[in-house]
Formats: C-alpha cells, structure tokens, sequence
C-alpha cells in the first residue's frame, strides 16, 4: 500500500515537473513593458512579396528569424527615414540579443516604389536592411494581419495645381507623383516560428515625428526572447 502510495506521488511531481514548472518559470519571467506583447503569437496567413532584388518572399523567409517589419514608402518626409536611421542605430545591439535579427521595410507605395527605387533606398541605411514590395492586393491583407494599416491620402495642393497650370495633361502627370500615404509608425515583431509576436508603438509628442525609442525596443525584445526561450 505504501509502495503504492509512493508511486502515486512520484507520478503527480513528474506531472508538476513536466507541465506546470515552465509555465512557472515563464511569469517568473520580466514581461515586456514597451510594447504590446503577445502571450499567444498571432499567425501570420500565406503571403508572397519581393525583396529589393526581385526576388520573392513569402512566409518561409520567416522562418528561423526574429522580424522587425515597419512599413512605409520612399517618398516619406520624417517618419519612415527617422524610424530607419533609429533601428539602424541599434541594429548591433539587436543581433548581439538574437544573432538571428532581420529588419524588413515593406513599401506600400507600389507605384512609386520600384524594385531599383528600393534597392537603392534601403542601402543608404544599412546593406544588410531588407526593402519589400508588392501590389495592394497583397499588401493590405498582410498589414492588417500584421497589426498595420495605411492609406493614400490626396494631394491638399491639387486643387490649386489644377487652377495655376490649365494643362489637364501635365496637371494629372504632376497629381500622380504628389501624394501622401498615411501608415502605422509601430514596428511588428514576428518570432522564429513565423508569428507576430509583438507590436512596438511609438511615442507621439507635439511637434516632433513619432518615433521608437532605441533603449526601450532593446529592452522588451530581450525580454520577449527570453520568454520565447524559456
């Protein structure tokens, strides 16, 4: 009987050992502080894009990666060069947290933004950076599955331009190239497994352009790593 008992015992600790223990030991754990953290990371649906090489990209390239993934567009004034230069700055420092870091900026401007544009582009902040595109047919349910968002927004000077050149011709040529497009200033972290694991938010102040702060992003993504890990 006592055997017996014993047995039992020994059985419920390897329960505890096996299940509950790492489950433990993950809340023991610093939680990311910065960012909105995932405790159940978002999947990510079958996608295909191309990189500023022409050549595709989809979910594979996902794979075995720690993702920091910002969209944008090369015509962007403040934010999307401020947010480059930024994770260009602590691109180091994120490698030495995970060996296994890539940087992905997807253009959602796919009438400006040609395969050479961006190639050209994403070398002036860093050779290793990757640029992608696509059509917004492609583009915008991977945003959305992402966390993201944008818009083309019209040219305020449109009007204007229209009354000033009385060419129709030139006026729509013109028009055409003069355009904004409204995006998310968040970064989205996706996980070795191909999963949006987080989202970094940016801090909006009066008068300045919306950023991440560096120290901050290299604090949670140490943090997210370890929980991932544990």
């Amino acid at each position: 009987m006592k055997n017996l008992l014993w047995l039992i015992i020994i059985v419920i600790i390897a329960f505890a050992a096996a299940f509950l223990l790492p489950k433990y030991q993950q809340v023991s754990l610093p939680q990311p502080q910065f960012s909105l953290y995932y405790q159940q990371a978002r999947v990510i649906k079958s996608f295909q894009l191309s990189d500023h090489h022409g050549k595709a990209f989809t979910n594979k390239n996902l794979q075995g990666k720690w993702s920091f993934v910002f969209i944008g567009y090369t015509s962007c004034p403040d934010v999307c060069p401020t947010t480059l230069q930024n994770l260009n700055f602590v691109y180091d420092d994120l490698k030495k947290i995970a060996a296994n870091s890539q940087i992905l900026f997807l253009s959602v401007d796919p009438k400006r933004d040609s395969v050479a544009k961006l190639n050209k582009y994403i070398g002036y902040f860093n050779k290793e950076f990757i640029a992608l595109r696509g059509e917004h047919d492609q583009l915008i349910p991977f945003t959305r599955n992402l966390g993201l968002m944008y818009s083309l927004v019209d040219d305020e000077n449109a009007s204007s331009v229209n009354k000033e050149n009385h060419d129709e011709t030139k006026y729509e040529k013109k028009y055409e190239q003069n355009y904004l497009v409204n995006h998310s200033a968040s970064i989205a972290l996706i996980n070795p497994q191909g999963k949006v694991a987080a989202i970094f938010k940016p801090e909006i102040a009066v008068g300045k352009v919306p950023s991440i702060e560096g120290e901050k992003l290299l604090s949670d993504f140490a943090k997210i790593v370890a929980l991932t890990n544990s």
